[in-house]
């Protein structure tokens, strides 16, 4: 495993446990060369999940850049990383169940929003506004508003 930190080729395991929901192990490694640690997680690989996207192309789905789209949405907000995490576990075992092998963006979009809705409002407005394009100041205003007409 490659260090995040100084790119060394190899480390040791201190630490491995399954994690709460027994999909995957977690891994805490220590960098044989410069001695940070880090955490890895192991889990079962299968057919890949493929993104569809608005132009017709294609994407393996990329639970890393999924996530820091949502990081970027909770930024400064009372989100822990567990909550994130479980935000993109639910979100990816939702479509793995279904047993389908193409998901449009639209539909990956739509269940982030879902989460954050129930998560954070904040959170929620922030990603909705770059997901659906907030063209101008009404459009956002008019999301305020059915958000607190929903609550």
């Amino acid at each position: 495993m490659k260090c995040p930190y100084c790119g060394f080729g190899e480390s040791r395991v201190i630490d491995s446990r399954p994690t709460e929901d027994d999909e995957k192990i977690r891994r805490r490694r220590e960098c044989l060369s410069c001695g940070r640690r880090f955490t890895t997680y192991e889990f079962v690989e299968s057919t890949p999940l493929m993104v569809v996207k608005k132009d017709k192309s294609r994407q393996i789905f990329d639970r890393e850049k999924l996530l820091r789209g949502i990081v970027r949405a909770c930024d400064k907000r009372p989100v822990t990383a567990e909550m994130l995490d479980g935000i993109v576990d639910r979100i990816e075992q939702t479509f793995l169940n279904r047993m389908v092998r193409e998901v449009s963006s639209e539909e990956l979009g739509e269940a982030v929003l879902m989460e954050l809705k129930k998560l954070d409002k904040v959170a929620y407005i922030r990603f909705a506004s770059v997901y659906r394009d907030f063209s101008d100041v009404d459009t956002f205003v008019e999301e305020l508003l059915k958000l607190q007409r929903e609550e």
